[in-house]
């Protein structure tokens, strides 16, 4: 009989209700444990949990607060092999990608250590005779973290971390697919000092998101996932009344140069594109190649394709693993099915690659002569797929990125700084790589893309996290003799 994994509460473990739903090992297919769904009562606990706690967490002086921080650190780095391996046991990545995800979010907890500094305020004397003006930032209260499936690590770490810095407590709510890792973070939390309902970790689906968003006492919403639960996280949050960033799907471009060292932008290609079976908001999904340079590009893409080596993602010999889901694993695969039929070419079909054993294994496509319109391009894939369109000029290159709905993350490779400079300047999309497919921002910065890529006006991690989960506050003060006390129905000036 399978365990179930429970909640997180107050410091605790948690066992949950009666519903429950299956947790797959994606490399065998079969039903590893199950995950408790909480309902709309246990939500509410956890809230209480968290509101209890919020009065004593917002009081602890910065200094502790970043003490925590660098225990957090310390463990982390200490334990990654073990989360990784919890990773790839319920995601299917392989084992180093999985360590790379918590390196990536580590990044965020290192930034975090220095809160002193993020959350210094601001002091202005004399802005009127005898008065002052200061401002200071303060926690919002109890928050709640909707993280996906993909990065059931470092997502967290990078909501959770600058929440709890700022003087939050929290509600995570993991993906149901892979929840092992959030209550795995949430003890290793406590043990790096963290007080007892600061950090909160509810399981759940749907009911258990719907019980987050209506909450009178959550204060905030931070969400990662596809564009359309995004936009309807956004929309039942903000009519909530709460603050909300949610970040939606993506459709990464690679445009190629005629200029390009093509063998460097071949190798990119394939990591970018099949790294982690594709299940990346940051992959490149679209290579667009530029000028005569398709055929070569193409090629060189497909040379490589041959030689990866997809398995078990716990095997060291493995690059790539399974998607996380049957059904993941066929709609991808429809994809590649209908590309032919729109008019585009299959140069690899993925799905004729055989596995042994009942996983959740799909082989890496290629298609080319792609175009808008077709739904291999419009759609967010979500898999190992990747697409290239042909166009003559740099100016087409653009004016086809711009064009589309999702804007998170795109890359330009060329040799020409003239070039790369005018890339930066005309794209219009939030995180651009130039000579790097994936242009994730280290920890000092922040994360987020623009257009259907982001609802809300804040982005993930880095400074920015650290605006949406405080709030400022203005104080004037004046300290007057009692002669110069007076009514003035006048407004005042200076």
């Amino acid at each position: 009989m399978s365990s179930t994994i429970g909640h997180y509460v107050d410091g605790a473990k948690v066992a949950g209700g009666e519903r429950t739903g299956p947790v797959y090992n994606p490399a065998t297919g079969q039903v590893a444990s199950q995950v408790a769904l909480a309902s709309a009562a246990d939500v509410d606990a956890a809230v209480g949990a968290a509101a209890q706690a919020y009065g004593g967490w917002r009081a602890v002086p910065l200094a502790k607060r970043a003490d925590v921080m660098f225990r957090m650190r310390h463990l982390l780095k200490e334990r990654t092999d073990e989360l990784a391996r919890i990773i790839t046991s319920e995601h299917g990545k392989v084992v180093s990608d999985a360590a790379g995800e918590v390196a990536r979010g580590l990044e965020n907890v290192e930034f975090c250590a220095g809160l002193m500094h993020q959350l210094k305020g601001e002091f202005s004397e004399q802005v009127a005779t005898g008065v002052d003006v200061h401002q200071v930032r303060q926690p919002l209260g109890v928050v709640a973290c909707i993280t996906p499936f993909n990065f059931p690590a470092m997502v967290p770490l990078w909501m959770i971390s600058t929440a709890i810095a700022a003087g939050n407590t929290v509600i995570l709510k993991p993906s149901e697919r892979d929840p092992s890792a959030a209550v795995w973070l949430a003890e290793l939390f406590t043990e790096a000092g963290l007080p007892p309902g600061v950090l909160n970790v509810v399981n759940g689906d749907k009911e258990t998101v719907d019980a987050i968003l209506d909450h009178p006492d959550i204060q905030a919403v931070s969400f990662v996932g596809s564009t359309p639960i995004a936009a309807s996280i956004y929309e039942r949050a903000a009519s909530n009344g709460k603050r909300v960033q949610a970040l939606g799907g993506a459709k990464n471009h690679m445009v190629v140069m005629p200029d390009a060292d093509l063998d460097m932008a071949a190798d990119a290609a394939v990591s970018a594109a099949y790294g982690s079976a594709g299940e990346r908001c940051m992959a490149i999904s679209v290579l667009v190649a530029v000028g005569d340079v398709a055929d070569d590009v193409v090629e060189r893409i497909r040379q490589r394709m041959d030689k990866l080596t997809i398995g078990d993602g716990t095997d060291p010999a493995s690059e790539m693993g399974p998607l996380i889901t049957r059904e993941a694993q066929q709609r991808v695969g429809s994809y590649v099915g209908g590309a032919a039929d729109e008019g585009a070419t299959v140069v690899v079909d993925g799905r004729e690659r055989e596995f042994d054993g009942d996983g959740f294994f799909l082989g890496v496509s290629l298609v080319d002569h792609v175009k808008p319109g077709m739904k291999v391009y419009d759609d967010e894939i979500f898999g190992p797929v990747l697409s290239v369109v042909r166009v003559d000029t740099y100016d087409e290159a653009v004016e086809l990125i711009n064009a589309n709905d999702y804007a998170n993350g795109v890359a330009v490779f060329t040799r020409d700084g003239k070039t790369a400079r005018e890339f930066e300047f005309d794209v219009e999309v939030g995180m651009v790589g130039v000579n790097v497919p994936i242009p994730v921002p280290i920890g000092s910065f922040s994360f987020g893309g623009w257009k259907k890529s982001l609802f809300g006006d804040t982005h993930i991690y880095g400074p920015e996290s650290f605006n949406f989960y405080t709030r400022r506050k203005v104080v004037t003060t004046r300290w007057p003799e009692p002669s110069e006390s007076q009514v003035n129905l006048g407004f005042p000036t200076h």
